[in-house]
């Protein structure tokens, strides 16, 4: 973000009801990920790319407001009561969890992997719900997790739903962030791409982690339109390609129908 006015937000300096000092107060927050205990100023600064002056004044904001707690002895902030309201509040109000969490967990203890529900942020995927069988081996994500949109089955899945103008919006983001990846991702895609229009989902074998597979639906709820998408995904040894693409890929197919069927009935 830049003292001009411009964003990573997405508020253009030339929009007037664009409020650049609540975005950069925002722009703080999203700082923290579900692994960060705890931020000083000048990680914050280096996230946000704000000056760390700009960054000193707005955690002092947040931190009288409840947004964030200083923390003195380590003079490094966290999270504070506000912020997590927001969030826990945020997530009880999303009726597709309700409705999605017992199919999700009949796939999870039928495949023995985890089986979530994510919904896009920015270059990201964030879960909002996850479900895991009872193999020792189920990747360790939860509620809160990120995960890349351009190189994981969920993120592929959810572009492939996108209309192409939304799609390329964030595609940009990722090309700008990634430049010296950007060639692997882009064949990636591509083929993602072409096997979600053939057959209705995506898979990621090692190309978000070498030792993670992975396969991916995207669903869209019909009374807000608002996309997001499954992963059924683990350990590469617990799911080759022919598993990906012949068992759980339609069977995630046939979840995401139901969640959808089910939240328009609401």
């Amino acid at each position: 973000m830049s003292e001009s006015g411009d964003d990573r937000g997405g508020g253009p300096a030339h929009d007037r009801q664009f409020v650049v000092a609540l975005s950069r107060g925002l722009e703080v927050l999203r700082c923290f990920r579900a692994n960060d205990s705890m931020l000083g100023n000048q990680e914050i600064a280096a996230r946000t790319g704000l000056p760390k002056p700009t960054v000193s004044r707005l955690t002092h904001t947040l931190t009288r407001l409840g947004y964030l707690t200083y923390v003195e002895r380590y003079s490094r902030y966290q999270l504070g009561t506000a912020a997590l309201s927001l969030g826990y509040t945020a997530l009880a109000s999303m009726d597709i969890r309700h409705v999605a969490r017992p199919l999700m967990q009949e796939l999870a203890e039928y495949s023995d992997v985890a089986v979530s529900l994510g919904s896009h942020d920015r270059t990201s995927m964030i879960y909002i719900e996850s479900c895991r069988g009872k193999g020792a081996l189920t990747i360790r994500l939860s509620v809160g997790s990120r995960i890349p949109v351009a190189t994981t089955a969920m993120g592929r899945a959810y572009l492939a739903a996108l209309p192409e103008a939304g799609r390329a919006a964030i595609l940009d983001e990722v090309r700008a962030r990634h430049p010296d990846d950007w060639p692997r991702m882009e064949r990636g895609l591509e083929r993602a791409l072409a096997e979600y229009a053939a057959r209705g989902f995506t898979t990621s074998v090692g190309d978000w982690q070498s030792d993670v597979h992975a396969v991916g639906v995207a669903l869209t709820n019909p009374a807000t339109g608002v996309v997001m998408a499954l992963n059924c995904g683990g350990a590469a040894f617990l799911l080759p390609p022919g598993r990906l693409e012949d068992d759980l890929g339609p069977r995630l197919v046939a979840v995401a129908r139901k969640i959808e069927t089910a939240l328009g009935r609401r």
